[in-house]
């Protein structure tokens, strides 16, 4: 549907963004309220969420392998 370069292009603007939303927001409640203890559980999902983000961007945008619509690669 979307040539090479913009799929590569979108792609990496959005991961960046969530990255940089998602790790500003595991800073502020670590650094607030919560401490470091309260804030580690967050944490440990966050870098897990952002590991699987990389992840689905390294997979569809470089190696470009996508669903079809029965589900199969």
């Amino acid at each position: 549907m979307f040539g090479k370069t913009t799929k590569l292009l979108c792609g990496l603007i959005g991961t960046i963004l969530l990255c940089i939303f998602v790790i500003g927001l595991a800073q502020s409640i670590s650094s607030g309220f919560a401490g470091f203890k309260g804030g580690l559980p967050f944490w440990v999902i966050i870098l897990f969420v952002l590991a699987l983000a990389i992840y689905d961007f390294y997979e569809e945008c470089i190696l470009g392998k996508t669903w079809n619509k029965n589900g199969e690669r």
